[in-house]
């Protein structure tokens, strides 16, 4: 059935195209009519006809503004002029509209017949090709994700030829060589701010799967992995990064995954967290995934993690207590001494029932761990390493003769690392503070903004925000109102500048904002702060 609207403020003419139509095409047609430019663009709306008869010369809202109004909503309207007469401008607001063709007045019925088959058949022909487009996409979206999960599963366990992955990258039409991959987890959050219930989470999720496919695609242009458990691996194609543009690629990459989060928190009532890797190539991106998925099991509150903000721990096999050897390099890494002296014990009481008899193996793991430790202190900057400095080591723990004995040496040797990085951890959070507080100190005048002070930092703005607040007690702009503030009233106090002088010296471009700002956080306006002082 074709929908045919008609639109003429004449109803003889509207009548005479209803008897054409019914009469040469009977039984093939809906037929509806208007006799006003905006009866008949409401009725557009709701009717969605294919074919449109229309009068120029219509009351209120002309014939070609009631076709460019149709238009906005419906680009596939195929609409046909009919008038007595057709000035120029009309005519060529006509064309630009996609008027498909015009008739005159009075209505020629041959004329009619032949235009509507032609009109019919592109009805026809669009109806058609909508169809194969929908009949492909429904294909597509069957087949593209289990092309993805392949690809992606395929990339992170280096099981492809170079022929498969080219055959990944033809069908996914990814030009890129590189990229990088996100680990999505969701759940739901706990007292403490961890995930939690991911069972129930994933269960009530499954059939969400689509869309939260489709809202990961809106964020990035990527390709999503299946749902296994409470994840889903997301592959970004992304070209390796000029090292001078890293840092802003980085910050980018972060903000749309926390907006992604964000979203995608509010659409489904779950937790999502967001670890991400960096950029390798494809042969490499097995790191990428090793590291997105060791930025989340490190970092298990903020709802996104990248892997350049964070120093990540190695991974282990399941056939030992990973979870307490990890909990022991974390600790170690973040100069924790009692959680780390505590893990440490627990690691070698495990050993000390297990393979205690095994006096060389637990010699050599107690040996591995020390080792990795204060590797661990060397890369922090925690300890300077010296070459000949663990020359004693072995002759040392192979002298020794009882578990005791190896046991205090160990835990020692953590101890020791814990304190040299817990040091050197706190001297560099306060350099970091520091640089910020002296970049403000230089650059209040400006138009500063958080993201510039964390660019010249080289540390993420969410990173460098948390640490800041965390350490000086104040947000950012609550630290650079009081700095501006207090330079405020030091030129109101012992210059004779102009109030439009102070204003743009510490930072404010608008004298009324500058004014309210410093009445809120001193209580008098600046100029009652002047006339204060020079009354004293």
């Amino acid at each position: 059935m074709y929908k045919i609207l008609i639109a003429d403020d004449e109803s003889i003419v509207i009548n005479a195209l209803k008897f054409i139509i019914e009469n040469n095409f009977p039984g093939q047609c809906l037929i509806e009519s208007a006799n006003t430019g905006r009866r008949v663009i409401e009725q557009a709306e709701y009717f969605r006809p294919d074919i449109v008869f229309m009068d120029i010369q219509m009351p209120g809202i002309n014939g070609i503004e009631a076709m460019r109004e149709i238009r906005r909503n419906n680009d596939g309207i195929i609409f046909i002029v009919v008038s007595a007469y057709l000035k120029f401008d009309y005519a060529k607001d006509a064309i630009d509209i996609g008027v498909m063709d015009y008739i005159n007045k009075p209505i020629d019925k041959e004329v009619i017949v032949k235009i509507l088959e032609k009109a019919m058949k592109k009805v026809d022909f669009t109806k058609r090709k909508r169809s194969e487009e929908l009949s492909n996409k429904e294909k597509l979206e069957i087949v593209t994700p289990i092309i993805e999960s392949g690809f992606i599963y395929s990339l992170i366990y280096r099981n492809h030829s170079e022929e498969e992955l080219s055959n990944f990258r033809t069908l996914l039409s990814i030009e890129e060589d590189a990229g990088y991959i996100m680990s999505l987890q969701f759940g739901d959050l706990d007292k403490k701010g961890q995930m939690d219930n991911t069972i129930g989470t994933t269960v009530r999720l499954q059939k969400e799967y689509s869309r939260i496919k489709d809202a990961v695609k809106a964020s990035f242009n990527c390709c999503v992995g299946a749902m296994m458990g409470n994840m889903i691996l997301v592959f970004v194609p992304r070209a390796l990064p000029d090292p001078e543009e890293e840092y802003e690629i980085r910050i980018q990459i972060i903000n749309d995954a926390r907006k992604l989060s964000r979203d995608l928190r509010r659409q489904f009532d779950a937790w999502f967290r967001v670890g991400i890797g960096t950029v390798h190539s494809l042969e490499d991106l097995a790191e990428s995934y090793n590291e997105a998925m060791r930025s989340l099991a490190y970092n298990k509150t903020d709802s996104v993690v990248h892997v350049n903000d964070l120093s990540l721990m190695k991974s282990y096999e399941d056939d030992y207590p990973v979870e307490t050897e990890n909990a022991l390099f974390k600790s170690i890494e973040e100069g924790n001494v009692n959680r780390s002296a505590f893990y440490a014990k627990s690691f070698f009481d495990w050993m000390m029932e297990r393979h205690v008899q095994n006096v060389m193996d637990v010699k050599l793991k107690v040996l591995e761990f020390v080792l990795r430790a204060e590797r661990i202190g060397f890369e922090s900057g925690g300890m300077i390493y010296r070459f000949n400095m663990r020359s004693e080591y072995l002759e040392t723990i192979m002298n020794m003769n009882t578990y005791t004995e190896l046991s205090d040496w160990f835990i020692a040797k953590i101890d020791n690392v814990c304190h040299n990085i817990l040091t050197k951890k706190e001297e560099n959070t306060v350099d970091i503070i520091k640089n910020a507080q002296d970049y403000i100190a230089s650059n209040y005048s400006k138009d500063l903004i958080l993201d510039d002070v964390s660019k010249e930092l080289q540390i993420s703005p969410y990173y460098f925000s948390k640490l800041f607040k965390k350490r000086t007690g104040s947000t950012f702009i609550e630290y650079l109102t009081n700095v501006r503030i207090e330079r405020a009233k030091e030129l109101l106090r012992n210059t004779n500048k102009s109030m439009k002088e102070i204003c743009l010296e510490v930072g404010y471009s608008d004298a009324n904002y500058f004014s309210r700002t410093f009445k809120k956080n001193v209580g008098v306006t600046p100029s009652e702060y002047k006339e204060g002082r020079e009354s004293e």
